[in-house]
């Protein structure tokens, strides 16, 4: 028998091993890709629902974020930025304060201011009406206001509420050349500044001459002297009518500078005293010409006072 015949017969069996698991890699990496989406997703969504003036003080931020963040501005946490600032609570308005929200409650309380200010001119120009039909009653139920009628003349101007008295051809006011009052203008004058004190607003007194030369008198005096020492005998009276003296703003002596008519500034009608009812815009202007004028007069003379030092 041959050697082949007796050699043991070796049987190999491969062994299969089904497919083991992979690891989980693809999951962190799918789950990296989700947050990378959603990043992308705010991102067009912010830019798109945030104004071009965020958006540069966005870019600037990241351009030069030290620059931004030490002198403030766009990006530093001011309200032109999304990137809030004041610490942990990002709503509050202490600590660094937002200059656009400052300026939006500026804003509004100037339209607020505006708006009072334009409901108390009309309250005032409403009570200044009433003040002028209240002076005219006055003067109808009168009987000797009443015969000087048409030399009282009151409107409604700019400046407030004016009460005119003008004189006539055969009918004036002061004695001729003088500051001397007529008995009936004395009259009127008592009950206008009677009528004055129901209100609180302020007046000025101004005396109006005609072109005419001034004729009489001393050496230099002219029609300027005239008016105004007509004017202030005019406040003499309102004050003895029953006035209250501190309601006198300004006393004016106005010459022939304003003649009422202008056609003619011979006219009897260009003598006369103009007394205004100031409504409030116009005292304040002219307190602020008299504050101005104040303060200019102080720095003069310390101008003076040190040219003069030795």
């Amino acid at each position: 028998m041959s050697d082949d015949s007796t050699r043991p017969i070796v049987i190999k069996r491969k062994k299969v091993v089904a497919g083991g698991h992979h690891g989980g890699a693809w999951k962190i990496a799918y789950a990296d890709f989700v947050t990378a989406m959603m990043a992308f997703f705010l991102l067009m969504w912010l830019l798109g629902s945030t104004a071009k003036g965020d958006l540069n003080g966005i870019a600037e931020y990241f351009q030069n974020p030290l620059k931004v963040s030490s002198t403030g501005g766009s990006g530093s946490g001011d309200a032109s930025s999304i990137i809030p600032g004041g610490g942990k609570d990002l709503t509050r308005t202490t600590g660094q304060q937002q200059r656009g929200d400052q300026e939006k409650r500026r804003k509004s309380t100037s339209a607020l201011d505006e708006e009072a200010r334009k409901q108390f001119e009309a309250k005032e120009k409403a009570m200044l009406g009433e003040l002028k039909q209240r002076i005219e009653k006055m003067i109808e139920s009168n009987p000797v206001l009443k015969q000087f009628k048409n030399q009282l003349l009151l409107d409604i101007t700019s400046e407030g509420l004016r009460i005119q008295i003008v004189d006539e051809q055969n009918r004036p006011m002061f004695d001729l050349s003088s500051a001397e009052l007529k008995p009936h203008t004395k009259e009127i004058l008592h009950e206008i500044g009677r009528a004055l004190n129901s209100v609180s607003n302020r007046i000025t007194v101004s005396g109006h001459t005609d072109a005419a030369q001034f004729a009489g008198g001393q050496k230099g005096f002219s029609n300027w002297e005239l008016s105004a020492n007509r004017a202030n005998a005019s406040r003499r009276e309102l004050i003895l009518g029953g006035m209250d003296e501190n309601k006198i703003l300004r006393v004016l002596g106005m010459s022939s500078t304003v003649l009422f008519d202008k056609n003619d500034p011979l006219n009897p009608v260009n003598r006369r005293i103009s007394i205004v009812v100031l409504n409030k815009k116009t005292e304040e202007a002219f307190l602020g010409e008299e504050d101005a004028g104040a303060a200019q007069s102080s720095d003069l003379a310390a101008e003076t006072k040190e040219a003069t030092r030795p």
